[in-house]
């Protein structure tokens, strides 16, 4: 089944009814925001504000046109300079679309690996889901990219941007302020919501928690969902491990990733939002359980496809 006929035969039953609450900007230390849109689910991400100094730097942007306003109005309120520089934690669409409305004004800071594969995608994203209202959305590429490591020094705030490897996907950005104990995890790690390592790892998920673990964190603000303590880090980790004893005893039992994700469904974490995601995780995990490397290219449009026919139909986006 390819991805587009997928996407045509499930689009009508694809938008949600549910009301949500609204985004909100949320003070988690001295002079650092999360900016929170619930749910959480398919394309309604969080971003950071950093305002210590005069030059703040904004974590990720919005899916589309009219939740970047949003997120610029929202930043406006607390600080009277506009973001100096823009943080991408990695390429997908979601976290990246809005960086154009800001782009007169700041730096867009990316690992360099973001930076090509935002190049590469494009606007891929809103094909998936057409009936979404992206609004006035483009690529605009980081003009800074980085490899391992880039401290950026706001006033009297220090932001370590790390790549600790392959995780959600193959180029992740944290962000870690030592000094406040914050820690902005990008799509590593979720909140309420179901990991999704569909171009990363699951192993390679379980390596960078360990690694932020280690940071010690007080405060987490992760890619999506509420913000949360070092508690997050373990729910993430939990979820990737049952999704690596799924793997194990599936390969055992001669099934394939879309008939074990059936036969178990997603367990003791189904209260997690887009438990769908629990199919192309699969296949991560059985790649990984038979050689593969952190992030080996699978077809994507291909795990899309049988996440869409696991789920019934298109997954939700209320972007």
């Amino acid at each position: 089944m390819s991805l587009s006929s997928s996407i045509s035969s499930s689009v009508s039953s694809s938008t949600s009814s549910s009301v949500m609450a609204e985004p909100h900007l949320r003070e988690v230390a001295d002079d650092v925001y999360a900016y929170v849109q619930p749910d959480g689910g398919w394309c309604l991400n969080n971003a950071g504000l950093i305002t210590s100094g005069g030059r703040p730097a904004l974590i990720d942007t919005a899916a589309t046109e009219a939740r970047t306003v949003a997120l610029r109005a929202a930043v406006a309120a607390v600080t009277p300079e506009p973001p100096r520089f823009v943080i991408n934690t990695h390429p997908h669409g979601d976290h990246v679309f809005g960086n154009r409305f800001f782009a007169d004004e700041a730096v867009i800071v990316s690992h360099e690996a973001t930076r090509a594969e935002m190049d590469l995608a494009g606007l891929h994203l809103t094909s998936l889901w057409p009936e979404v209202c992206w609004g006035d959305v483009s690529v605009e590429l980081p003009s800074l990219t980085y490899r391992g490591a880039l401290t950026l020094h706001l006033g009297d705030t220090t932001a370590e941007l790390m790549h600790l490897g392959t995780a959600h996907t193959r180029n992740d950005t944290v962000v870690w302020l030592p000094r406040q104990r914050v820690l902005f995890t990008g799509d590593v790690v979720m909140s309420g919501a179901t990991p999704f390592c569909l171009t990363g790892s699951i192993a390679g998920s379980l390596e960078v928690i360990e690694q932020l673990r280690a940071l010690e964190p007080e405060t987490v603000v992760s890619g999506h969902g509420p913000v949360g303590g070092p508690e997050l880090l373990e729910q993430s980790a939990g979820y990737l491990r049952y999704v690596q004893r799924l793997a194990a005893d599936g390969i055992a039992a001669g099934m394939t990733p879309l008939e074990a994700a059936r036969a178990s469904g997603p367990g003791p974490y189904a209260e997690l939002l887009d438990s769908e995601r629990l199919v192309p995780n699969l296949h991560r995990a059985y790649a990984e359980a038979r050689g593969a490397e952190p992030g080996h290219w699978l077809d994507i449009e291909e795990l899309f496809a049988e996440m869409v026919t696991y789920h019934g139909r298109l997954p939700a986006c209320a972007a």
